[in-house]
């Protein structure tokens, strides 16, 4: 994963759909256009839902890496 400044970092290790995106897309809008946005989730039902739908939003999703078993880590900026 590239080493990139991320401007906030989201926690939602224990949260489920729709709750995630909810509270994904809740944090990118209190950030400034082109700030990133590192998601940590759970499951990998939010680790495909997610980043789909942030990108439906019209985000741009920089990455997804599963970083262990049930530990996933999107990285979005906000457009």
């Amino acid at each position: 994963m590239e080493q990139l400044k991320v401007d906030k970092t989201l926690e939602l290790m224990s949260e489920v759909c729709p709750y995630t995106f909810v509270k994904s897309k809740l944090a990118l809008e209190g950030l400034d256009v082109g700030q990133l946005l590192e998601i940590h989730l759970g499951n990998s039902e939010s680790a495909s839902n997610v980043p789909r739908s942030l990108d439906l939003e019209g985000h741009e999703v920089l990455d997804v890496a599963k970083a262990e078993p049930n530990h996933w880590v999107v990285r979005v900026k906000r457009v």
